[in-house]
């Protein structure tokens, strides 16, 4: 049986006027809990960085990127210290819409095939890793328009987004199952937003216990039940995504990268990369020189 990190879910109401919802966050930082709709979830960062915890997966976002998460799936966008530091606003905006509204069969039509199918992949997460300037400029009209002009914009950007099948990559491996326990995803969100915030220096699981008010053996054994992962693999699989998108953006020798990300023996950092990725920190960078995008697989 797999287990499953547990979420808030979030009801969301239409907007008066409107068959769909669009939100613009303007905000010091993101603070959204771990959480879920029964809704999709188009949205764009035109600023903010900081790591994704979609599903079962972490990734790091960035400025520009676009989002798709089909309704059940699980996630929570986290801003890295270092972004909380510059005390610039995180800036995203969020597109709600019901898989019926605009009717129960309308994305059946033959017209819509690539639409539909594009919705049926985002119940795993798409991540679109280009940026594009067309989608960019249509997420900010559509927070300045209503009625017709707004879904009609709406649309295209789905049309879009379904033509640009090979830049799209699917967060998640496995759909998640997600349980309705607010108490229970607010103290493992707090137990993750520590561990993000200190991930540089030493995450220590018992304090990670006093912050989910457990014992240290009860929280080990519960973290693992929520994550599928040990403390000691998560705080690993945070510090090798950061790795990742140093290693893909920064011109950094592999030992200042191996610092930065918390560890300090650069040998041991190397054997940790590897089994998370396959490959070893510097086959990684030959791979993706300018990449934008890291997504990590399961840890074994």
């Amino acid at each position: 049986m797999q287990h499953h990190l547990k979420s808030v879910y979030q009801h969301q109401s239409g907007t008066a006027g409107m068959s769909f919802i669009v939100r613009e966050y303007l905000q010091p930082h993101f603070n959204s809990p771990y959480h879920f709709h029964d809704a999709y979830e188009l949205i764009m960062i035109p600023k903010s960085h900081g790591k994704l915890y979609a599903g079962t997966k972490i990734l790091n976002f960035t400025d520009g990127e676009i989002f798709l998460f089909g309704p059940g799936l699980a996630h929570c966008f986290l801003n890295d210290r270092s972004f909380k530091e510059t005390g610039e606003t995180a800036h995203a905006v969020v597109i709600f819409f019901k898989e019926d509204f605009l009717g129960k069969t309308f994305f059946e039509r033959a017209e819509l095939a690539n639409i539909r199918a594009l919705l049926q992949a985002s119940s795993l997460g798409l991540k679109l890793n280009i940026l594009d300037s067309q989608l960019a400029k249509s997420f900010h009209r559509i927070t300045q328009s209503k009625g017709m002009e707004a879904l009609l914009l709406l649309l295209q950007m789905l049309h879009r987004l379904s033509d640009m099948r090979e830049h799209l990559i699917s967060i998640d491996s496995v759909i998640p199952k997600v349980r309705h326990e607010q108490g229970d995803a607010e103290r493992l969100e707090k137990v993750i937003r520590y561990i993000i915030d200190h991930f540089k220096e030493e995450p220590d699981s018992k304090e990670a216990a006093s912050i989910a008010c457990m014992n240290e053996a009860a929280f080990c054994r519960y973290f693992k039940r929520r994550t599928e992962k040990t403390f000691s693999q998560f705080v690993n699989y945070v510090r090798v995504t950061h790795a990742t998108n140093l290693l893909a953006k920064e011109n950094w020798n592999i030992a200042s990268i191996c610092f930065e990300c918390g560890y300090r023996n650069i040998s041991y950092f190397n054997r940790q990369f590897k089994g998370i990725m396959g490959v070893t920190p510097m086959e990684y960078r030959s791979n993706h020189v300018g990449a934008a995008e890291t997504l990590l697989g399961e840890i074994a």
